[in-house]
């Protein structure tokens, strides 16, 4: 398996990942302290994280992912492109503080999670407030957090949450295609198929204030 041969620097197992905890800087990616270290939570096929990976070298970012085969295609992706500044991690979000310490983590991005929309699963949902309350702490202040599903049912359920939380509000809309926030947008695998079927892409940016 990958997760223990050939990317086993890289791609870290259940077992192995909170070992590094408070050490992705100075064990991992061997960066100094003031180094960006960014959390993307489901990275699904990999492609939002090769791409930031290998077009923001100055950031390193770390991907949590459960599903074995899109976890190694997208640290693979990385690692063939020449990305130095990648790491995944096969682990639940709901144990991240397992993973990292306070203010150990720069950005996040929340991309697509499962909705979650049978009426006994809203528990199951990442964005909610003990998430929201966990990520908080672990993250610099001025960092950002980025949420984006095709669930209008999870986004109106996740904005109550996040009204619940520290956050500050920079950037929210209910069509993220047809807002001013578009052209920053990088358009993820899922998110094109969303939009081929015409689906509006619910969209906010979060600011961990200091």
């Amino acid at each position: 398996m990958s997760l223990e041969g050939e990317l086993s620097h890289v791609a870290f197992s259940e077992e192995r990942a909170p070992a590094n905890k408070g050490l992705w800087r100075s064990e991992v990616f061997k960066v100094a302290d003031e180094m960006p270290v960014d959390l993307e939570i489901g990275t699904g096929n990999g492609y939002h994280f090769s791409h930031r990976s290998l077009t923001v070298p100055e950031r390193c970012i770390v991907g949590l992912e459960l599903k074995y085969k899109p976890l190694i295609q997208g640290i693979r992706r990385a690692v063939k492109g020449g990305a130095k500044n990648a790491a995944i991690c096969r682990f639940h979000a709901f144990n991240i503080d397992e993973l990292f310490t306070e203010g150990e983590v720069n950005d996040v991005y929340i991309h697509f999670p499962d909705p979650w929309t049978s009426p006994k699963k809203p528990k199951n949902r990442i964005v909610n407030r003990n998430l929201l309350a966990t990520l908080h702490r672990l993250q610099r202040p001025g960092s950002t957090l980025e949420f984006k599903t095709d669930s209008r049912e999870m986004f109106l359920w996740a904005l109550e949450e996040i009204a619940a939380s520290p956050y500050k509000v920079l950037h929210q809309t209910l069509n993220l295609h047809a807002s001013e926030y578009a052209a920053g947008n990088f358009v993820t695998f899922f998110e094109s198929l969303f939009l081929r079927d015409g689906i509006e892409i619910n969209y906010i940016k979060l600011r961990r204030e200091g």
